[in-house]
């Protein structure tokens, strides 16, 4: 009892002196919308309301929470008297706990995708919203304050919304790029050489040979259940950079390589592919053939990935070869392209002209031992002609005598 007191007046002493504070400030008046100022950030949301017309309507910091949840002490804001106006902060990240552990509502929408998702015919935003709402301290039936209630929103592309990209392959994490957001997953891009996806590619120093089949899998991690893996474009680089203007599609949408083959894509949270190793015609007069294959990646809520995917069942041309002088190139977003390390292709040029001179040198001697042998054999001919006729010559001379 005695320490409700005490709390109760430690409460009054506080608020006798933020309105000291307060008094005669230009935003000592009563609350507005305007009063709250909302920071969408690509890790966190951020809250500041002026404090002075919280302490006008007769509240202070310690009432205000996040939708209500004022038993929670993640919920609640921090003052700031140093600022001008003095201001009470709220943030959290955005998370789907840290959403939920508030009670932050997060709604899914899907719409036509516009600027830089101006390529997607259909793009999924999450939008996340609450308030921030007061808590009446009076504890009889009846009161005089207003509610104080200020409510907040942020709208994020779904893709926006992935933590970082993971560019790996052979198993081995070669980088790791802030890719602006904070969700709850991890995209990795992984090679392997076997069908059921157990066997890390394992690259020979010299370089794989030509039509080597080989197995891509793009992978969300941390991902709640709600969410699949949509690929919507695959296509190799002779640049690391997945923006080289020369490059290759192993797959856009339909349009496929006559080598590719699809295997699950917006079903599951992986997604997969196989190949054949190939090489790039400007690496024509080298040994090796060196290329990266990227992926624009997006997540789709499961209900909506059906609509994503498009029909593939007409046959269409699916081989396109793309130059530097090609303008027609489709363009994806960069927010979630996943990459693969170098993939080498040995081209054999250097065995293929060793065997060549090979068997040239291996002709020329057979054919200097047959011409031996025939010289030999003709040198014998003459010879045991000539001895012959010497012989014929001297019995004739005998037998005269």
């Amino acid at each position: 009892m005695w320490l409700t007191l005490l709390i109760h007046q430690l409460a009054l002493i506080l608020l006798a002196q933020a309105q000291n504070a307060c008094n005669g400030h230009s935003t000592f008046r009563s609350p507005a919308n305007s009063d709250i100022e909302v920071l969408c950030g690509s890790q966190r949301m951020e809250m500041q309301i002026l404090l002075c017309p919280i302490y006008f309507n007769g509240y202070n910091e310690s009432l205000l929470s996040l939708n209500s949840q004022h038993s929670k002490h993640e919920c609640k804001g921090t003052p700031d008297w140093s600022a001008n106006p003095p201001v009470v902060k709220f943030n959290f990240s955005i998370t789907e706990e840290a959403i939920n552990a508030c009670s932050s509502t997060m709604k899914v929408t899907q719409e036509v995708g516009t600027g830089v998702f101006a390529d997607f015919s259909s793009v999924q935003h999450i939008n996340i919203s609450g308030m921030v709402c007061s808590k009446d301290p009076s504890d009889g039936a009846i009161t005089y304050h207003q509610e104080v209630m200020y409510k907040f929103s942020c709208r994020y592309p779904l893709q926006y919304l992935v933590n970082n990209t993971e560019m790996s392959v052979s198993g081995v994490s070669l980088a790791v790029k802030d890719n602006n957001g904070s969700f709850v997953s991890t995209l990795s891009l992984r090679l392997f050489s076997d069908h059921g996806y157990s066997s890390i590619l394992r690259i020979p120093q010299g370089g794989l040979e030509l039509k080597t089949r080989i197995f891509v899998e793009v992978k969300a991690s941390n991902l709640t259940n709600r969410f699949n893996v949509v690929l919507d474009r695959c296509y190799a680089t002779t640049s690391p950079l997945h923006v080289s203007t020369a490059s290759y599609d192993l797959f856009v949408g339909c349009n496929q390589d006559d080598q590719t083959i699809m295997g699950v894509n917006g079903e599951q949270q992986e997604a997969r592919f196989s190949f054949e190793t190939f090489r790039f015609i400007e690496h024509t007069d080298d040994g090796h053939s060196t290329y990266y294959v990227h992926c624009a990646t997006r997540l789709c809520v499961t209900s909506f990935c059906p609509s994503l995917i498009q029909n593939c069942t007409t046959n269409t041309n699916s081989r396109r070869r793309r130059s530097v002088s090609d303008s027609q190139d489709t363009t994806v977003s960069d927010m979630a392209t996943v990459s693969s390390g170098p993939i080498t292709i040995r081209l054999d040029k250097g065995a293929q002209k060793t065997n060549a001179d090979s068997t040239v040198l291996a002709v020329s001697v057979v054919a200097a031992i047959v011409g031996a042998l025939c010289f030999s054999l003709v040198a014998f001919i003459v010879y045991h002609f000539h001895y012959s006729n010497t012989s014929f010559n001297n019995k004739s001379l005998f037998t005269q005598e």
